[in-house]
């Protein structure tokens, strides 16, 4: 590995080397399918293809909210995508979503299925499917999508920028983790100013707002990010702390946070949900005791 300071950029750059870190294996600059395999499809309207991170869990949240409200239309089959065996590239894959990434849902309740990508727009549809957690007036809606579309651009500084160079690049460099960390403190402190003023990020209610920004960010407030808890100081914002305690007593956000998971306690990892019983019975430690 090149030292950083005696790195100086090529006129046109090509990629003869691998990149390095903890994700190089699966890092290329093209696009499309690497291999042939058709997805799985299961009994449910809603075929989510996903995997445990901050994104996937989003989408997982707000489907396990909506069976929460008896919207049954919301039933789904969660299929696990591991992305660092490349599962991501998949022909089938990249006919739902063909910028390979993590979560891509399918649903096929109507006459022909519809592919939705990227979790803005998959909360979004979701959202406006089922009539639920995005709000109908015009300047509360608009309050709910200016914080959700805030998420999309913040969260790449974060998980791109400070995840990447504080915890998986293969050197430590301090100009580019300063830099990240500079960035995401000042974004914790626009929402601990948000909230100090309203119990929810979008105002007096709980929204598709919420469950964009926890998963990054609550997550973060919490110590499950990056190993990062005490170098960012993460307990001195006292009201993204309240904000994602409340978030966590909701029993919709505990079982989304199950699914697709791969890591931590084993009775936490619901590695695919195809069934509403699959909570109490396959989890990871009830595998382990049958097998």
């Amino acid at each position: 590995m090149t030292d950083p300071s005696d790195y100086v950029p090529p006129k046109v750059w090509t990629w003869n080397q691998p990149s390095g870190g903890r994700f190089a294996n699966i890092n290329r600059p093209v696009s499309g399918p690497t291999h042939e395999k058709e997805l799985p499809v299961g009994r449910h309207p809603l075929q989510l293809y996903s995997l445990g991170t901050p994104n996937g869990v989003k989408v997982t949240i707000m489907l396990a909210e909506l069976l929460a409200l008896g919207h049954n239309g919301a039933a789904y089959d969660a299929w696990l995508i591991k992305i660092g065996d490349g599962d991501q590239f998949s022909s089938g894959f990249v006919k739902v979503n063909p910028n390979s990434k993590i979560p891509a849902l399918l649903d096929r309740s109507g006459r022909q299925p519809i592919r939705v990508f990227e979790t803005g727009a998959i909360l979004v549809y979701l959202a406006e499917k089922f009539g639920e957690f995005l709000p109908t007036e015009t300047a509360e809606r608009a309050e709910c999508l200016s914080w959700l579309f805030w998420q999309m651009g913040s969260a790449p500084y974060l998980g791109g920028g400070f995840g990447h160079f504080y915890a998986y690049a293969p050197t430590k460099i301090g100009y580019a983790i300063d830099r990240f960390a500079m960035e995401v403190k000042r974004q914790l402190d626009v929402l601990d100013r948000r909230l100090a003023d309203n119990e929810y990020i979008g105002g007096g209610a709980y929204t598709i707002a919420d469950i964009a920004i926890f998963p990054w960010y609550g997550g973060l407030a919490k110590g499950w990010a990056y190993g990062a808890a005490e170098f960012l100081s993460v307990q001195d914002y006292k009201h993204v702390q309240r904000w994602a305690d409340m978030l966590l007593q909701r029993p919709a956000v505990t079982r989304g946070r199950m699914v697709n998971r791969i890591s931590d306690e084993a009775a936490s990892q619901l590695r695919e949900r195809h069934d509403a019983s699959d909570f109490e019975t396959k989890t990871e430690d009830k595998v382990a005791a049958a097998d």
